[in-house]
This record gives structure tokens, C-alpha cells and sequence, in this order.
């Protein structure tokens, strides 16, 4: 199975959408990494671990389709998992065609057969899967499975693979061709943001408000996102796309078995954003956890706005503390935009935009060679490197090769202090603002030339 990359670009023309539904833990999300070639969904044998709809790209015979991974669809659910079920009903309103995924090995549940009554009501093409189908013996219990009414029930091995080629013609046969492609739009697509933060910050509450609809599963328990989960929001007239992560845990090695992976996926959620927003939550202290995820935003070189979430809870003795937290734990990026939100009312959610567009922008940001050497040149001369050992070492010259994030290279005559680098950095942003951004600079030292 050919792996269609998101990273490269996201296709022009609207994909087909194939749901992936039924009872917890038939092995949907097994199968779903199956069908996209990769290892994306969070899988674990435990019901449950799928809590939203989360959309994947899948490619099979030349063919581009999405895949909407669902939590287990129980009709008889109550609480969080009468949510899950939701969401499922959700993503079938909205596919093009439906997958529905049976254990082969239980047979048909009262569960299996109220699903079908929904499917049905639908009417959209659904594709039967009978999966864990892992010889011949468990084949002939598959058969079974025509008493749903669906039709042909296709034997499948999510786990080895077994049957998967076929179930993916049946597929795309029930799936609409893919629209031509227009190559009008803009490049690129939309903006891509990561909301990142420790869990039960409010990133997803945050999300459906911007959304403005219920899109993730929100719970008052902590990491209840485990996937990243991709929603185009309308916002200030343009669309961008979201990538809700789930909440890092305080240590990887913690964490049960499906949050490990969710952390590991919060990294590639960074990795796939243009700009990171963290959320923290304004009424706890700026915590070990926090500095670790701006860590790892900076690394990554992407831009970043802070988002102080419950604001609505703080009083003025806290906002005391928080002032100086800010001072102490946040001087490394003092260029970042802050905004104080209340996702849950959508107090001041609309001044996200704006913050996103400053960073944005500064990540972009390119100096022209010339203009960057005058403004140096300039700097040297009032405020030289000092001397050490005897010797001064001078910025000789300087271009930007790249932008997000903007990135410069210093030639000079030897390596320059890490404090006199920093003092640099804090001028070019002085300069010529790069708001929102990290910035790299790479030294390039004069070799001496040895005396023969």
C-alpha cells in the first residue's frame, strides 16, 4: 500500500471520505493503519483509546481518498462513550461511503445489528469487513455475516494484512471519483497551527469553540485527546487548518501504552505545523512540562503564540504570581504574542488571529543581504565583541539563507561568545521585529592559515 505523504503538500481537489465505524476494539484503528501504510492511529487493546474522528490520507491503485478513524460506536453508550458514538454518527453524516468493521470472531452482537440500522438509515455505500479473519477456519465463520443485510462481508486480517487488497477494491468501487484537481487555489493550502500544552489545559475546548461546533470529545479527565486531530476552521475570513495533540504527559516513560504514542504524535503535530500555540492554563504555575513542550516548539523552528486559557479564574493575587512566573520562566521567549482567552466562553478567542498573522509574519520575515551587513556593521562599530585572551573576534560579514524560521549565518574572524550571539539575536529582533519566531544563527569562523 502506497503512503500518500500530507507533508508534500495537501491536494488540491476535495478527496472522497471513507468512515471507519463499529463496536469498540473490532480493530479499526488496526486497520486503518493498515489501509494508509503507516502507523498513525493510536491502537491499544483496550476499548476506548479512539475517542474523536480523526481524518488520515490513504492512496491505493493511483487513487487518493481520507480516512476517518472513529471511537467505538456503542447505540447503548452513556457518558464520555455515549460522545464517542456521536462522533461516529458525525463522521458517517459526512462521508462519502462507509466502512464497517466486524469482529468475525464473536459474530454478530445486538450492538452490530442497532449499527446497521443506523448505517442503513443513512444510505450510504457501506463495505462490510469482517475482520481477525486469520485462517481458513475463522473464514467460514465470516460468512455468517451476511445475515446483517449488507452484503458481501469481506474476510480481512487487519493485524497481517490478510484480504486487505481486496477489501480496498471494494472500496474504492463504493467511494465517488476523486474531482479533477484545480490548480487555482493557493499554494500550500491552509495555514497549518498545533495546539500543544500539557493535558486538560483546554485545547480542546478551545477548538470547538473556534470550530463552533462539539468536533472533539471534551472531558473533565486529563488526556482525553490522544490523536492529533485535523479541523479546518474558518477564522478572520481565511481558513486554517488546526491540529489538535493530544496533551504531552509529564514523562514519556509514564505513560500508559496508547498515551506514549499519543506524545510521540504531539512531536510530529509540531513537526507538521507552521506555528505551535500553547495553551496554559493561567490559574497553575508555568510547570517543568511547560518549558519542555516551548522546548521542543523551538527546536522544531516554528513560530508560536502563548494562549493563557480560564482567565475568567484569575484573581488579582494570581495574576501577581503570574506576572512574575512570566518574568522568570518565559524571558527565552519573550517574542512570542501572548493572549488571555476563556476558550469555554469564547472570551477574547478572536485575538488568536491576529497573534497568529504577527507570528506568521515574522517567521517569513527576509532581510536583504545588504540591509542586514549596514545594520551590523553599524552594531560592531558602537558595540564590539570584548577582548578575550588577546584576542577580538569580528562579524565580517552576513547573509539569511532561509526563513521558517528565519535562519543567518555569520562569517567572522573567530567564534563569537554565545552572550555576544544572544546580544545580536536581541538586535535583529529590535531591528527588524521577527515577532512570533525563533531565529537560528550559525557561525561560520575564519580557518587561520597555518605558517609554513
Amino acid at each position: 500500500m502506497t503512503e500518500h505523504d500530507t507533508d508534500l503538500g495537501e491536494p488540491t481537489g476535495p478527496t472522497p471520505v471513507l468512515a471507519v465505524v463499529g463496536r469498540p476494539n473490532v480493530g479499526k484503528s488496526t486497520l486503518v493503519n493498515r489501509i494508509i501504510g503507516r502507523r498513525e492511529a493510536v491502537v491499544e487493546d483496550r476499548p476506548g483509546v479512539t475517542r474523536d474522528r480523526v481524518s488520515y490520507d490513504a492512496d491505493w491503485n493511483g487513487r487518493a481518498f481520507t480516512v476517518v478513524d472513529t471511537g467505538g460506536w456503542d447505540p447503548d453508550a452513556q457518558g464520555l462513550f455515549e460522545r464517542i458514538a456521536l462522533q461516529a454518527e458525525v463522521a458517517v453524516s459526512l462521508a462519502d461511503a462507509v466502512l464497517f468493521v466486524v469482529d468475525a470472531t464473536v459474530g454478530i452482537t445486538d450492538s452490530d445489528a442497532a449499527v446497521v440500522k443506523i448505517l442503513r438509515k443513512s444510505g450510504k455505500p457501506v463495505v462490510l469487513a469482517a475482520n481477525k479473519v486469520d485462517d481458513q477456519r475463522t473464514e467460514a465463520e465470516a460468512h455468517g455475516l451476511w445475515n446483517l443485510g449488507l452484503g458481501e462481508p469481506f474476510p480481512v486480517s487487519a493485524l497481517h494484512g490478510r484480504g486487505s487488497g481486496d477489501l480496498l477494491d471494494a472500496v474504492l468501487a463504493a467511494l465517488p471519483e476523486t474531482p479533477p484537481q484545480s490548480f487555482g487555489e493557493e499554494l500550500g493550502g491552509p495555514r497549518r497551527i498545533a495546539l500543544v500544552g500539557k493535558p486538560n489545559v483546554g485545547k480542546s475546548s478551545l477548538l470547538n469553540k473556534l470550530a463552533g461546533s462539539e468536533r472533539v470529545v471534551v472531558d473533565n479527565v486529563a488526556g482525553t485527546t490522544v490523536d492529533p486531530v485535523d479541523e479546518l476552521v474558518d477564522m478572520g475570513d481565511r481558513t486554517w487548518r488546526f491540529i489538535d495533540t493530544a496533551g504531552i504527559r509529564k514523562r514519556v516513560k509514564e505513560a500508559s501504552g496508547h498515551e506514549y504514542y499519543a506524545s510521540l504524535r504531539t512531536s510530529t503535530a509540531i513537526d507538521r505545523a507552521e506555528v505551535a500555540v500553547l495553551v496554559l492554563d493561567a490559574e497553575q504555575s508555568i510547570s517543568e512540562q511547560d518549558m519542555r513542550i516551548i522546548q521542543t516548539i523551538r527546536d522544531a523552528g516554528r513560530a508560536m503564540v502563548v494562549a493563557f486559557n480560564k482567565w475568567d479564574l484569575v484573581d488579582d493575587e494570581r495574576r501577581y504570581y503570574l506576572e512574575r512566573e512570566i518574568e522568570r520562566d518565559l524571558v527565552q521567549i519573550q517574542w512570542a504574542p501572548r493572549i488571555n482567552i476563556t476558550a469555554r466562553t469564547g472570551w477574547h478567542v478572536d485575538r488568536l488571529v491576529p497573534a497568529l498573522d504577527k507570528a506568521l509574519e515574522g517567521w517569513e520575515t527576509r532581510v536583504s543581504t545588504g540591509a542586514l551587513n549596514t545594520f551590523l556593521g553599524r552594531l560592531v562599530g558602537e558595540h564590539p565583541h570584548p577582548v578575550r585572551s588577546g584576542k577580538q573576534p569580528k562579524i565580517l560579514f552576513a547573509t539569511q539563507p532561509s526563513t521558517a524560521p528565519p535562519t543567518f549565518v555569520l562569517f567572522t574572524s573567530g567564534k563569537l561568545d554565545a552572550a555576544y550571539e544572544r546580544f545580536v539575536e536581541r538586535r535583529l529582533r529590535e531591528e527588524f521585529g521577527f515577532v512570533g519566531t525563533p531565529i537560528v544563527i550559525n557561525q561560520k569562523p575564519r580557518e587561520k592559515r597555518k605558517r609554513t
